[in-house]
């Protein structure tokens, strides 16, 4: 898994897209209490859920797979 160039801008983009995403949607709403890592986790597998990303295999599941992921999602938004 090669990092990408702006993997932490795109990141911090997959979580503002994502968190829109889910409430819009209307199954979420976040807190300002809920860490990062619980928000990764949550959209990475909504994201998954509707198709819009392929799954990582659940052995392989981590942060920083799920990262990668998003990041990936999130450089392909216009």
């Amino acid at each position: 898994m090669k990092q990408l160039k702006n993997e932490k801008e795109m990141v911090k983009k997959a979580i503002e897209e994502g968190m829109k995403y889910g409430e819009n949607r209307g199954v979420v709403e976040f807190e300002a209490t809920d860490s990062q890592a619980q928000k990764i986790e949550y959209i990475y597998r909504l994201l998954v859920h509707d198709n819009m990303i392929q799954p990582i295999p659940e052995d392989q599941v981590s942060q920083k797979a799920m990262k990668h992921k998003l990041a990936i999602w999130a450089s392909k938004l216009k």
